[in-house]
């Protein structure tokens, strides 16, 4: 064998006056020299990266080990189904639990399905349950909104009288409205209904409406004249009762069977122990609503 041919099995070593020619030389994966037997340790060979390798391998392992997600508590801990008529244990080494992602609770398989665990009807774990000022002010609003969906058609209705009586009369717009505004206040001073005793310059004249939710009269609504001094409670106990409107106030109850008075000028429900001369004048509109909860600040702004 020729001497080229010797040479090309091994290696010779890197270290400084050493080149010893070995077939097996071993490699630094800190500073990736070649090195003999005697020089293959990282001191041996004064490595100028010495604890790299190490280092690296560390920071290797480290980083496998934090992604690797840790196991699940759950499965180490047993518990019942979440669905109130099962029994069945889960999270157990022969019977894992099945997470539901929108009531974020676990089943056993028979009750996986939300149709199977009535999922539409449970409040999500972790979630925020609704209080009683959130279904309130829900139910206000959606009584508001059929309010302002009828109020938006007496608009149209009136809005369209006025532009007939515009086509009989020609006059300005300004002196048509006011005067259809004199006009609907005599004829509601004219055909207003209420105590007798109580003073001319006291009265205070309105029109009251009842929702159609509210009343099984036959004409929902009225011309009435009541004192300025009067509570707007007790306003309301004498409309409900000129309309035939059952007002179950004074009987306790939730805020779904009270009434409410809402004054349409003014925008806002009224508060029981307020005069009904502060907010409102003669010609005023006031609505009688059930179910819709306190006097809120929000309804204003709707």
């Amino acid at each position: 064998m020729a001497k080229g041919d010797v040479e090309a099995i091994g290696a010779h070593c890197q270290m400084a006056y050493c080149h010893q020619l070995d077939f097996l030389p071993f490699r630094c994966e800190s500073c990736k020299g070649t090195f003999c037997l005697d020089h293959r340790t990282e001191t041996a060979h004064s490595c100028k990266n010495e604890g790299a390798w190490a280092r690296a391998r560390r920071e290797a392992e480290l980083k496998k080990s934090s992604s690797t997600p840790p196991m699940r508590s759950s499965l180490l801990t047993p518990q019942p189904c979440a669905s109130s008529s099962c029994k069945e244990k889960i999270n157990t080494p022969l019977k894992e639990g099945i997470h539901c992602t929108t009531c974020r609770r676990y089943y056993c398989v028979k009750h996986r399905l939300p149709e199977d665990h009535d999922c539409k009807n449970l409040i999500p774990l972790g979630t925020r349950p609704k209080t009683t000022v959130d279904a309130q002010r829900e139910k206000a609003l959606g009584a508001f909104s059929k309010f302002k969906e009828w109020n938006r058609k007496i608009s149209i209705s009136t809005a369209s009288k006025a532009k007939d009586m515009e086509k009989l009369v020609p006059k300005s717009k300004a002196t048509v409205s006011a005067a259809n505004a004199r006009n609907a206040l005599m004829d509601l001073k004219k055909n207003a209904k209420g105590e007798a005793s109580i003073p001319q310059d006291k009265r205070v004249y309105l029109l009251v409406e009842a929702s159609a939710d509210t009343t099984k009269a036959k004409h929902p609504s009225g011309k009435f004249f009541y004192n300025k001094e009067w509570s707007v409670g007790r306003v309301l106990d004498a409309a409900s009762k000129a309309l035939q409107v059952e007002n179950v106030n004074n009987r306790g109850g939730g805020e779904e069977a009270k009434l409410r008075v809402f004054h349409v000028e003014g925008g806002r429900l009224l508060d029981f122990s307020e005069k009904i001369g502060a907010p409102c004048v003669s010609g005023n509109t006031v609505v009688l609503l059930r179910g819709v909860g306190p006097p809120a600040p929000d309804l204003i702004e709707v």
